[in-house]
């Protein structure tokens, strides 16, 4: 148990050093690349981690488990720049790609990506970004209230590719693939959504 505790920070370390020593090393000045700052490096690697550590936490339904992850791809979005949060979730599914069990269910593996769950694992990215282009462009006060819709919105983006995926992969149809990827996650969704809103309410001004 202990062991598994400590796994997402050690996913997070990993990455976090490897990509502190190419932002520190890199010295050619010939090349003009926007590369990340440190506070960047940081909070992807945090929210990569966050997002990988939600993975765990989760109830094992057929074929979509439930877990913990939108709670931190719904906090990247509403808290983080467009280009920060998608990568931080880019990150994420690549650590699983690439054979890390960072997925629910302890998943790993390109196969995941493009099997019946997938789909999710794709509206994260997307999502995020969205999220994140929402809240950069608001010109008002970012209330609760916007937050909240600012995370709707990106549980749409959540669900259309993951429920698209999960019926061409199964094969059951647009309907069976709402009621089995969509209806039993709307109680737990409203959950997260009044949560994250309410904190990325209080973060607004410390994280920008």
């Amino acid at each position: 148990m202990f062991k598994l505790t400590l796994y997402p920070l050690t996913i997070w370390l990993t990455y976090y050093n490897i990509m502190v020593n190419i932002n520190s090393n890199s010295q050619v000045k010939e090349i003009s690349l926007n590369r990340p700052s440190l506070r960047q490096i940081t909070l992807i690697s945090l929210f990569a981690a966050l997002t990988a550590s939600g993975a765990f936490i989760s109830i094992p339904l057929y074929p979509v488990p439930i877990s913990l992850q939108t709670f931190f791809t719904l906090l990247a979005g509403m808290t983080l720049s467009s280009s920060i949060a998608m990568s931080s979730q880019l990150i994420y599914v690549l650590l699983g790609v690439i054979g890390l069990p960072v997925f629910a269910g302890f998943r790993a593996g390109i196969g995941v990506l493009f099997g019946p769950t997938g789909g999710f694992l794709w509206g994260f990215i997307i999502a995020a970004y969205v999220m994140g282009k929402l809240v950069e462009n608001r010109k008002g006060e970012k209330s609760i209230k916007f937050y909240f819709l600012v995370g709707l919105g990106g549980t749409l983006f959540i669900y259309l590719p993951g429920i698209l995926q999960l019926s061409l992969i199964t094969g059951i149809g647009i309907k069976k693939a709402i009621m089995a990827g969509l209806v039993p996650f709307i109680p737990g969704d409203i959950l997260k959504l009044i949560s994250t809103a309410l904190i990325a309410y209080k973060l607004k001004n410390i994280i920008k």
